[in-house]
């Protein structure tokens, strides 16, 4: 082994071996200078939400030198060039302009350093820091020994140091290996799965990003969040709201930029200006823009190629459904400026048929399918004020858009036409379906007119048709999990999900029915609507209109040999008794309930009349549940459990059980909300399941039988075992899922 590959060993061992290269660098600067034959070097590296890169480590001889140098990215000094063009730079003179205009017209030496050490810059030899295409930092070295510049082999040497560097700043920075590898190592999405979308994407002409979002079930800020992993540069999506500085464009072709794929964003030419580019590992481009548009610095987000189209004014698609809508929005703002007229139900049909106010609603569902909203709500206001558009995510309403009130009727009117709706009839309710494809995939919509003082609002459910999720992974606790499987393996009985609308009762449900639906089993479901659709089982569709409903639906299904019914409701008692009896005949009987708890669901049923020696035998148990927003998982805060949230969390999950928990005060570990882009600044992302399940055991029968009130069966189930909503709730706490908010928002105080 040479003498240089030895060193370059032992530099290496000892970089692996500290926890930072800032640890390292004071060890290893005697063996960088002799491996690399200078009298100095300097390490810049780049953070994932740095504007420059930074030195920290510098050789000195002299104490008063900074220990921190911070470099704008631009071609005005040597390590910003080398850092916005990423290729190596070899300089006999710094001192000679002539030698630096030849590189780049705007590169310059900053002589400052030097006159503060005493120390005479002379040859420079600069290489980027890169992990393939990912450029991390910039190595710098000063004034080769010996000779009077650097040459092909020093410049090779640098380049193989890089490497090792480059390794050490992305694991530093947690940086991964391709832009997706973070959507696997976050289970956002199966590696083969992924390998089978990039085959599609190759077969089909399409981009894997697209297939992503429409095929892989991914977010548009989860993809941008695993991008910004592997570039490391903040991910920035598409903001309508957002106005670029007209000075950022002024000179510059649109049609370049759109075929180039990048836009000045924000800033000032004369300043700094933030650019969001597809592939800002590209130096190509990245000189490119430098050219175009010169500035002091530059600042890098990454983003969508459709992204970065549409803030030039163009879409991705060429589809019109797929228009953006807030450029749809603004069509209708300059319509309204021609003072367009619905007064009556022929102008009316005539408004609707316009092609800007089809884009807008298709694109209002469209844009709300992909931000995760379960509800839209179109909302009128009085007068002249524009309308509400608010969706619901993760179980609250927030702002979308509005509506300009001079088109707010064509748009409502457009909606119930596609939900086959009387758009005569304004003065009652109505109710109806509807769906809309989105790249083959049909979105079905429950809509819902609701007439109001200011005029008509609508209400749109979007039943997203998906697949049951696996029981495993429903959030139960071990105990409940292992309790719910022994249950429903039972031949025959009741078992019941229990809690208000939007709880996730029906996804419960059809996780339960996907776990025992095995060929030896006929399985008959009555839903209204059918929302989870899953092979093996007969599924029947309410419709009320034509008298077919859950209490007509069991008797038929009672006639066409069953093991396993699914009833989508136990609301009055015709259904909940014929469910008893079939259950006492040898079948297994699955439903849901309106109810606030387990133990209540029990005296609920009591007072529909039930026989209770029946009911007693047939029960088997009652699953309540609610849904809880979770704690963003790339923003979340840890903190240690104080003193008087201790106290607090005690006394809601009870003195007697507290100590299951295993909580210790200022030393286990609970977190808060915070906030960033992936969670639109709510701190929360997603929700999951709370649970409580009451198991029928032999001493709630004789309860049940004597018509035993809930507080008296819920003593008892604790007894056995049952934790209640609030209980699992905070034991999701102390897992760092969620906060005591968000549990009492949902599980009451």
């Amino acid at each position: 082994m040479s003498d240089s590959q030895t060193i370059l060993h032992e530099i290496t061992q000892k970089i692996h071996d500290s926890e930072t290269f800032f640890e390292a660098m004071p060890d290893i600067e005697p063996l960088l200078l002799e491996f690399l034959q200078s009298e100095r070097v300097t390490v810049y590296s780049r953070g994932r939400n740095d504007k420059e890169i930074v030195s920290k480590f510098l050789t000195s001889d002299n104490g008063n030198q900074p220990k921190e140098i911070r470099v704008p990215l631009n071609t005005e000094s040597i390590a910003g060039y080398v850092a916005m063009s990423q290729q190596p730079v070899r300089i006999k003179d710094v001192y000679n302009d002539a030698e630096l205009t030849a590189i780049n017209e705007r590169l310059r030496f900053n002589k400052s350093f030097d006159k503060e050490s005493g120390f005479r810059t002379k040859s420079v030899l600069a290489v980027p820091v890169k992990f393939k295409d990912v450029f991390l930092g910039v190595l710098q070295v000063l004034n080769r020994q010996n000779k009077p510049e650097f040459d092909d082999l020093d410049e090779q040497l640098a380049l193989g140091l890089a490497k090792v560097l480059a390794q050490k700043f992305r694991y530093e920075l947690r940086g991964t290996r391709s832009p997706y590898d973070y959507l696997v190592m976050t289970k956002k999405i199966h590696g083969e799965k992924l390998k089978e979308l990039s085959t599609r994407a190759k077969n089909e002409g399409t981009s894997l990003e697209e297939l992503l979002v429409t095929s892989g079930g991914i977010s548009k800020a989860e993809l941008g969040e695993s991008f910004s992993r592997y570039f490391q540069v903040p991910y920035m999506g598409f903001d309508a709201h957002h106005t670029i500085p007209p000075e950022l464009l002024k000179g510059i072709n649109l049609s370049f930029l759109r075929e180039s794929l990048w836009v000045p964003i924000d800033g000032h030419p004369e300043d700094e200006v933030v650019i969001l580019i597809d592939n800002p590992g590209d130096a190509r481009r990245i000189m490119e823009i430098q050219r175009t548009l010169p500035a002091k610095k530059y600042v890098f987000r990454v983003g969508f190629a459709e992204d970065i189209l549409r803030y030039l004014g163009q879409g991705g698609q060429s589809d019109a459904a797929t228009a953006d809508i807030h450029d749809l929005v603004g069509k209708l703002q300059e319509e309204a400026g021609l003072e367009v007229h619905i007064a009556d139900e022929e102008d009316e049909e005539a408004a609707e048929d316009e092609a800007t106010v089809i884009q807008l609603v298709n694109r209002i569902i469209i844009d709300s399918y992909k931000e995760r909203a379960s509800d839209i709500h179109i909302e009128p206001a009085k007068g002249k004020a524009n309308a509400t558009v608010r969706i619901r995510v993760d179980g609250s309403c927030r702002p979308s858009l509005s509506i300009p009130h001079t088109h707010v009727r064509a748009v409502v009117s457009r909606i119930k036409i596609m939900s086959g709706l009387d758009i005569s009839e304004r003065r009652k309710p109505q109710d109806g379906k509807c769906v809309v494809k989105f790249r083959g995939n049909p979105i079905e919509l429950r809509v819902a007119t609701v007439p109001t003082v200011n005029g008509e609002s609508v209400v749109m459910r979007i039943l997203a048709s998906s697949e049951p999720i696996p029981l495993e992974k429903l959030n139960f606790s071990d105990a409940t999990l292992t309790k719910v499987q022994h249950i429903v393996s039972q031949p025959h009985g009741v078992f019941l999900v229990v809690g208000p609308t939007g709880s996730g009762k029906t996804t419960t449900l059809h996780s339960i029915l996907g776990s025992i639906n095995t060929p030896d089993k006929k399985i008959w479901t009555a839903e209204d609507p059918v929302e989870i659709t899953q092979p093996g089982l007969n599924q029947v569709q309410m419709k009320n209109e034509i008298g077919l409903n859950f209490a007509s639906a069991l008797r038929s299904f009672l006639r066409a040999d069953p093991d396993v019914i699914m009833i989508g409701e136990m609301r009055d008692h015709e259904t909940a008794h014929i469910g008893v009896e079939a259950s006492l005949t040898g079948h297994f009987v699955f439903s849901t309930l309106h109810t606030n708890s387990a133990p209540e669901t029990v005296t609920r049923l009591l007072d529909l009349d039930l026989d209770p020696v029946s009911f007693s035998d047939a029960l088997q148990g009652v699953l309540a549940q609610r849904l809880v927003r979770t704690l963003c998982g790339e923003c979340k805060e840890p903190y240690k459990i104080p003193q008087d949230e201790y106290t607090t969390l005690e006394r809601y999950y009870g003195e007697e059980l507290f100590s299951e928990l295993n909580v210790t005060v200022n030393e286990t570990e609970i977190y808060r909300a915070k906030g960033c882009e992936k969670c639109g600044n709510t701190g929360y992302y997603g929700r999951t399941g709370i649970h409580e399940l009451l198991v029928n055991t032999e001493t709630i029968k004789s309860l049940i039988y004597r018509k035993a009130g809930a507080s008296e069966i819920k003593d008892e189930a604790l007894k056995n075992g049952m934790r209640t909503l609030m209980q699992d709730g905070i034991r999701k706490l102390f897992l760092g899922q969620t906060d005591l908010a968000q549990v009492r928002k949902v599980a009451g105080s």
